[in-house]
Order: structure tokens, then sequence, then C-alpha cells
């Protein structure tokens, strides 16, 4: 008997149907190990995180805040996210039976969260390495770094830093090992087991598209740097291989426009572009408007006419000046002060957020050159090098990479655009709200208070009348009582200039230039002060009385009327000018006289500088403006009239002709009223 009973397990165990039992027994079991690992390491994974977000982060304070948010990521979302993932997972231990297909259903659950916020982690990895790169170089920084992290986690050892920050990239490329592994151990015809495929498909593709979204910020990175070369630095970078490729790229290019080769349309990108630059010159509008309106606000503040003595004693100007004293003090440069803060600095913020990805644009259209050129040359050949394919794949990587966030950098341009108008708004409500406030207690003390605003709109009109007829009464009298205007001096070397203006058109027709004019207009001309011009219209093309197209003796255009005065002609210039031309009523045609050459100015005779004069040699002698001056000799050595020799303050020496002018004669002192 006891034989017997000691083989009848033997018996059942060699059975077929025992050794299936076994496997099957096995299976479940190796199955719950692995379930049990998941969860094990799950809480172990997200204790470390929170140890990371809380403690650790906390005590690197020393760390810039930027380095610390690179350091860190967005390691508060990835807990989010894993806290609610641990949630869930616990909670499948209540159903034993289910528990796998629960947990296969759990990870397609997660499935876009944990791409989401992996992706954005993994992508500043590379760059939270080179900052513990640059921390290494520091040994009394490093130190201290490396003794909070021992401190928290012991186990973290001498790698520190690198071993914590690369635990959620561990994490997330073992997902798909542990689901592996579980379904390893579910049998095929279980319930599960499709779920269980789909899920470690899932994770599996989870992972591709962090790696290929990875590549594409690396991409990216690279060509969103703007980078401010001059030329010299330019030409510096030019060789062989980047004039081959540029020069591909613009036969490529003229090809496409001369309908050569089919251009590549893509209305989904062409769309975001168009918006992107539409939401780019907006903020580029602004940030000119604010730059010209603090510019102005600047030059509000530097005019202060309280300051002065209006010699208006007691009254509103004393309240005036107080309430604008008080302003200038406080309201206005705390505005200024706000709007720089608030206003002008988010603006110049955001510009510059936008020149990367308007970089990344400009190297699309190249990398797209490329591209177009790598599928023409793959149609007909069939292959293509590894260069030529690593140009193929780049380009898809910026043009996905676009497609995916433009849309999304668009709208967060605009939402911004949008608060900073908003602050802006705000705070000239807020101004406008204090000055008012402040303006009160003097308002209320005008003589004018308690009028309506009708009516106190109609005293203002009224008062603003009389008084412009009291300066019309006023300009009247004043030009009946002032003496005729001087004739200004003319310049050096003019006499003839002006006969032969006067024996063409005539004394009546002479103006003189009051002051120097300078033309704008491609018709206008430009004259200095004392130039003489006949009058050839007193209105321009269009009607413009104020506008006057004249004759300089060798050009003709327009100047300002109001910069004309006639010109008075002396009775000597009368007398040439009639030996000059004969009457209009001879009938004998006589030869003009050869008019005697006239120095530009006279010998030995007093005259004015009119311009200053720096000497540059030994030769020559300063001059200031207005100084008089003793002309010796009205030429040089040479003959040339340019230039004459001069006494000054003892010193003689050379001076340009035209830099002088005769003294004009003095006029009588007072005025005399008309009879």
């Amino acid at each position: 008997m006891a034989e017997h009973g000691t083989d009848e397990p033997s018996s059942r165990t060699g059975s077929p149907d025992g050794e299936g039992q076994v496997l099957e027994d096995r299976s479940l079991l190796h199955q719950r190990l692995a379930v049990r690992e998941l969860i094990d390491t799950e809480v172990s994974y997200l204790h470390m995180l929170q140890l990371c977000a809380s403690d650790i982060r906390s005590r690197l304070q020393q760390l810039p805040q930027g380095d610390l948010d690179v350091l860190f990521s967005n390691i508060d979302d990835v807990i989010e996210v894993n806290n609610r993932f641990l949630h869930d997972l616990q909670e499948t231990e209540s159903r034993e039976e289910e528990q796998v297909h629960l947990i296969g259903n759990l990870f397609l659950k997660f499935q876009e969260e944990l791409e989401r916020v992996y992706k954005v982690y993994c992508a500043s990895y590379d760059q939270a390495l080179l900052l513990v790169e640059a921390y290494r170089k520091e040994p009394e920084l490093q130190r201290e770094i490396q003794g909070i992290i021992e401190t928290v986690v012991p186990q973290a050892g001498p790698s520190g830093l690198s071993f914590l920050l690369v635990i959620p990239l561990q994490r997330i490329t073992k997902y798909p090992l542990l689901l592996q592994k579980i379904l390893e151990n579910t049998v095929p015809d279980a319930s599960a087991y499709p779920v269980l495929q789909r899920a470690a498909s899932a994770l599996q593709d989870v992972n591709t598209n962090i790696n290929e979204y990875k590549r594409r910020k690396e991409v990216a990175s690279k060509y969103t740097k703007v980078e401010q070369l001059t030329l010299r630095e330019r030409l510096a970078r030019l060789n062989t291989h980047t004039l081959s490729k540029k020069t591909t790229r613009l036969s490529q290019l003229l090809k496409q426009e001369a309908g050569l080769v089919p251009k590549t349309e893509d209305k989904e990108f062409d769309d975001l572009e168009e918006r992107f630059h539409w939401v780019s010159l907006c903020v580029t509008e602004m940030k000119n408007n604010m730059a010209v309106y603090l510019d102005n606000l600047e030059a509000f503040l530097r005019f202060r006419p309280q300051e002065y003595d209006l010699d208006i004693p007691g009254g509103p100007v004393v309240q005036y000046c107080s309430l604008m004293r008080e302003l200038q003090l406080q309201a206005f440069p705390q505005f200024k002060q706000r709007l720089e803060g608030l206003v002008w600095q988010p603006l110049c913020s955001l510009a510059k957020a936008l020149a990367g990805p308007q970089n990344l644009i400009k190297k699309r259209l190249d990398k797209l050159l490329d591209f177009e050129r790598v599928e023409e040359k793959l149609l007909e050949a069939g292959s293509v090098t590894y260069e030529e394919q690593e140009a193929r794949h780049t380009y898809q990587a910026l043009n996905s990479l676009l497609v995916a966030e433009l849309p999304q950098l668009n709208q967060l341009a605009m939402h911004w655009l949008g608060q900073i108008l908003c602050t802006f708004v705000g705070l000239q409500r807020d101004l406008a709200k204090h000055v008012l406030q402040r303006a009160e207690d003097s308002l209320a003390q005008l003589p004018h208070s308690h009028l309506s605003e009708p009516a106190f709109r109609k005293l203002v009109e009224d008062t603003l009348g009389q008084t412009g007829h009291q300066l019309r009464s006023f300009r009247e009298n004043l030009d009946k009582v002032l003496p005729p205007p001087a004739t200004q001096p003319l310049l050096p070397g003019a006499e003839r200039q002006v006969q032969a203006l006067l024996s063409r058109y005539g004394p009546e027709k002479l103006y003189q230039v009051t002051s120097n004019i300078s033309g704008a207009g491609t018709l206008d001309l430009t004259l200095p002060r004392g130039q003489i011009v006949a009058l050839l219209q007193n209105k321009d093309t269009k009607g413009n009385s104020s506008r006057w197209l004249v004759d300089t003796g060798g050009h003709r255009g327009y100047v300002p009327a109001g910069k004309l005065e006639l010109y008075h002609v002396t009775p000597s210039q009368e007398e040439v000018r009639g030996q000059e031309w004969p009457h209009k009523d001879s009938r004998h045609l006589t030869p003009e006289p050869t008019p005697a050459p006239v120095s530009s100015v006279p010998v030995v005779t007093q005259v004015v500088a009119v311009y200053p004069f720096v000497a540059r040699s030994s030769h020559e002698v300063s001059l200031q403006a207005g100084q008089l001056v003793t002309v010796l000799e009205a030429q040089d050595k040479k003959g040339n009239p340019e230039w004459s020799l001069v006494e000054v303050n003892g010193q003689k020496g050379y001076v340009p002709s035209s830099f002088l002018a005769r003294a004009p004669s003095p006029a009588p002192w007072g005025w005399s009223l008309p009879s």
C-alpha cells in the first residue's frame, strides 16, 4: 500500500494532462510575479521622483532657477501622471482574476499621457547632462551637490545627479519589457492575451515616438540659434562644401521657378507659416509702437513747465504747479516703471522667443530644396548616398516638428500678445484714475469748476476767440509801426549774378532769401541766406501759393514763399542795368558791352565773417562768425578769387572769399511812426 501510495503522484505527474497543469501553474506563478514586479517597481519609482522634486530640488537653491528648470524639466507633470497610473494599477489587485486584462487596458488608457510628458523630459535630458558636466568642473559646487544627494538618496553613490536624472528614461523604456514578461506568461487563448499584445505594442510605439521627437528637437536646436555674424565671419565659414550646397539649392530653385521640375506643395504648413508671419508682424509692430511711446513719455517727463517762473502770481497757476509737481515726482515715474516691467520687457521676450522659429522656417526652405533634389535622384537612380539620406531625414524631422508645434506656438504667442495689450490698457486706466483722484481737490478750487461741460466749453471757445482777435489786432498794429526790413548783405561774388537777374527780369521780380533753405523734394532748391533769386511763378503746379518757382541764374526750382522778401535794388545797380540793356523801343541793335570784372571782395576794406573757419596751415588764418575782417587782397598769388588775403587781430593769412560779406550799413535807431 505504501508503494502504491508513493507511486500514485508520479503516475499523475507523468501523464500529459499532469504536465500541462504543472506548466500552466508555473506560468500563472511567473505572471503574478511579473505583475508584482510592475507594481512594486512603480511604487519605488514614484517615491524616487517625489524625492527629486521635493527634497533635492528644494535644497539646490544655490543653483540658478534656469538651471533647475533644465535639470528637473517637467518632472512635476511626470509625477502627476504616474501618480494616477499607480493608483489605478493598485486598484487592479482587488480583482485578481481579471487583473492582467485590466493592466493591459490601463496601459492603453495612459498611452497618450505617458508619451506627452516623457517626450518633453527626454528631449531636455541631454541639456541637463551638459549642466552636470559643467558642475563637475567646479569642485566646491560639485561637493556641495553630491553631499545633498547622498543625504537624501544614499544609493545614488558617486554618480549623483546623473543617477537621478536618468531614472525617468529608464522607466519609460522598461514598461514594454514588463508587459512582454507578463505576456510571455499568459496563455495565448486567454482573453487578456490580445489586450496585453496591444498594450506592449503601444508602449513600443511610445518609445519610438519619444526617440523621434528627441531627434527632431536636436535638429531644431541646431538651426534655431540666431547668430549675429559680421561679413568677415560669414566669409570665413565659406568652404567648398558650403558653396556646393548653396549652388545646388539655387539651381533647384531656378528649375522650380522655370517650371522644369515640380514644386512640393504643403497647404497645411503654408497656412501655419502664413499665420506665424502674421503673428510675428503684430509683435514687431507692437514693439516698435511701444518704443516710440516710451520715447515720447521720456520726453514728456523731461518737460517740466511747473519749474519755470510764469510771472502769474497766485490763483490757478499755483494749484497747477503743485499738482504737476506731485504727478511728475510720483504718478508718471511709477507708470513708466510699471510700463517697462509689465509691457516692454514681456514684449521683448516674446519677440526674442519668435526669432528661433523664424530661423527654423527659413532653414526648412533650404532643407526642402535638398529633399526635392534627393527625391528626384531617388526616382531616377533608385538609391542615394548616406549623406543624401540624412538630408532627407533632416527635412522630414524639421517639417514634422513645425507642423506639430506651430499651431501651439501661434496660439500661445497670440495669447501672450493679448495679455500684454490688456496689461497696457489696464496701466493706462490706472494712470487716468490716479491722476483724476489727485486732481479732484485742485479742480474743486478752480474758478469755473461749478460750470457744466457745455457751458465750460463755450467759455473756452469765447475766451480763445477774444484772445485771437486781440492777437490779430496787435500784429496789424505792429506791422504798421515796424520799419521796413533791412536788406540782407549779398553773398560774396554775387554782384554779377544779381546784375544778370536784374537785367533779365527787372527789379520787381527780385527776391532775397531771409534764412537758409534746405530742399526736401526733387524740384526743391537748397539756398543759403542772402541769395538773390528771380520770381517766375507765385505758386506750384498744384496751385499751392506757399511754394514759389524761382530762378537763381543757374537753376530753377521751388522754395518756401515765407523765406523770401522783396529785394531793394540800389541806384547804382539800376544804372548798370540801364547801361547793359537799351530801351525796349530802340530800333537799332547795339552790341552788349562787356561788364568789367567785379572782384568778390573789395581791396583793403572792412568785411564781416559770415561763417567760422579753422586754419589748416600756416598760410591760413582762423575766423569766427561775425568777426570784422580787413581784406588786403581779393585773390591769392595765382589770381584765384576764391581765396582772399585778410588781416584778423594782427594776423595775416588766406580765407575762403565765400566766407566773407560786406558789413551792412547801420540802420537808424528807433521806430518812426507813420504820419
